[in-house]
């Protein structure tokens, strides 16, 4: 590796709009994220799935042929 072109690695402080917070390493000193492991849907087993049927359930619906 040459000397002098690589970016420096700190410790980073990474806040979440849930109020977690945790500490990484990269090269900006403070991080603000929308979604982290502690309140996405897919990790807090808290995932909503709605059927809503495709374009021939909504075709039918809408004609009562269903």
């Amino acid at each position: 590796m040459k000397k002098g072109i690589h970016p420096e690695y700190v410790e980073c402080k990474v806040s979440c709009t849930c109020g977690h917070t945790f500490t990484i390493l990269s090269t900006k000193p403070e991080l603000r994220i929308e979604v982290c492991d502690q309140c996405h849907p897919f990790y807090t087993g808290k995932e909503r799935t709605i059927d809503r049927g495709g374009k021939v359930d909504k075709f039918k619906k809408k004609y009562g042929l269903a």
